[in-house]
């Protein structure tokens, strides 16, 4: 096992200093400003100094309180296009489940619903779909595969589609015309997708049009949840959907990076872990 340099409260000078920290940052996994500051022997502000511009090297991820290590594989693999539905479909099967059932045991016979589209939003479909006990619940889409999924289950479930352009291999429909019907509607919870779960930009979105139809789910609904697995925590993309504090909760599957959970609580938001059922059984 490597163990990070040892450190010392001796003047040292910042290219050393950063060096250091790097490799506590990766051994430990989080590492707090106040701890750099006693073990370096320097102010929290040159800490927090040092790991900004170990950030700007794209060294490390900031957080609140200090950093955690930059998943340097998931950034490489991050590809230079939006994936279509089908290949998001295959991506964190086992988590995305998960989080769809913890997610669908939310919901209550009678109400109205919002499943925004997206691959982890079809999971709670399919694991509504599932709950036999549910009868007379609305469902307002912008998913065809959604619609699709959730059809047989009429008219236990009453299935409303925005309507909007549609765009090719998301199967989604967006504007101009998917918010005049949600700027008609009021529903009691939304379940809304993204790509990104970030304590300072927000959440995010990699297309703009599904974005801004996102934004407006979130304002139609009287809770709004986002279900997001472990892997877009941190994230930040190019459509920025609403800060985390106008959302009510975040799904997330029990993997999600321990200090980023922690942020964005601080940050306000409630996060809610998806456990494996037959784990806790």
């Amino acid at each position: 096992m490597t163990h990070a340099p040892a450190v010392t409260n001796a003047p040292i000078d910042a290219p050393r200093r950063r060096e250091l920290a790097l490799a506590l940052v990766a051994e430990r996994g989080f590492v707090r400003v106040a701890e750099l500051s006693t073990a370096f022997g320097v102010t929290t502000v040159t800490a927090r100094a040092d790991l900004d511009a170990l950030e700007r090297q794209g060294a490390i991820r900031r957080v609140h309180g200090g950093a955690v290590p930059l998943s340097s594989a998931v950034e490489a693999e991050r590809p230079d296009r939006e994936p279509s539905f089908e290949e998001a479909l295959a991506a964190s099967v086992e988590p995305k489940r998960r989080i769809g059932e913890h997610a669908a045991a939310m919901v209550r016979s009678g109400q109205s619903i919002i499943l925004d589209v997206g691959t982890t939003t079809l999971q709670v479909a399919r694991a509504l779909r599932a709950r036999t006990d549910l009868e007379d619940l609305v469902v307002f889409t912008n998913g065809l595969s959604i619609a699709l999924e959730l059809e047989d289950e009429i008219p236990r479930f009453t299935v409303v589609v925005t309507g909007g352009t549609l765009r090719p291999k998301q199967h989604s429909l967006v504007h101009p015309l998917a918010g005049s019907m949600l700027d008609e509607v009021h529903v009691d919870l939304a379940f809304i997708g993204c790509n990104g779960v970030d304590p300072v930009h927000g959440v995010t979105n990699a297309n703009l049009p599904e974005a801004a139809v996102k934004a407006l789910m979130l304002r139609a609904a009287a809770r709004s949840v986002v279900v997001a697995d472990g892997s877009k925590l941190g994230e930040v993309h190019l459509g920025r959907i609403a800060p985390i504090d106008a959302f009510d909760v975040l799904v997330t599957d029990a993997a999600a990076p321990t200090p980023l959970v922690a942020e964005l609580e601080v940050s306000g938001l409630a996060v809610q872990l998806a456990q494996d059922p037959r784990v806790d059984a």
